[in-house]
């Protein structure tokens, strides 16, 4: 195999990541009816959350806001990138949709899908994140844990912070799933 030709397949994977990019990035303000699936998949979420960890409902009934992301892909092959969209709910109703997406570097193989749901619990967290070009979580987080699939695990620090993020229903060939670094962005249709 030639010099030329592993640089024409390096340009051609190139190529093919930045056109994913882009289509993934110009479809998020693409199409009608987007709000409505978006929602429907929310719903599904929620109610598939409640039903696994039925003590979050008191957690959501505490919660200036939720931000739900029903169905997240991430792949992971040396590179990785994760995907989703999701809604804002705040009073059990839909305000804003947003994007969630992450990259990452270094080994790594796989793929896989999970929901996630950020339980804003004050109004200054909700409001920074709804007042933010483009949030990313990072530290301000705090991650729920489960105990034999049924209740979260609080201590002084869950039940003090001011956004707790509650990561379920993982499928696929890769193992854990985080969503530190992850970066939502509002989408408009």
């Amino acid at each position: 195999m030639g010099r030329n030709s592993i640089l024409s397949r390096r340009r051609f994977v190139i190529t093919a990541l930045a056109s994913g990019s882009c289509l993934t990035a110009c479809s998020d303000s693409l199409g009608t009816g987007q709000g409505a699936k978006i929602d429907a998949r929310v719903d599904a979420t929620l109610a598939e959350m409640f039903r696994q960890y039925p003590s979050l409902r008191d957690l959501a009934g505490q919660a200036s806001g939720l931000l739900v992301m029903p169905l997240v892909t991430e792949v992971g092959v040396i590179f990785g990138s994760s995907y989703g969209r999701g809604a804002l709910r705040i009073n059990n109703s839909t305000v804003e949709f947003y994007s969630a997406a992450s990259g990452s570097g270094g080994l790594q193989f796989g793929a896989q899908q999970y929901s996630h749901v950020l339980f804003f619990m004050t109004d200054a967290a909700l409001n920074d994140f709804r007042n933010s070009s483009g949030w990313v979580v990072g530290a301000n987080a705090e991650y729920a844990l489960f105990v034999d699939g049924a209740s979260i695990q609080s201590d002084t620090t869950t039940s003090t912070s001011s956004v707790i993020a509650v990561v379920f229903g993982q499928a696929g060939l890769r193992v854990g799933a985080t969503i530190s670094g992850t970066k939502y962005s509002r989408l408009i249709f």
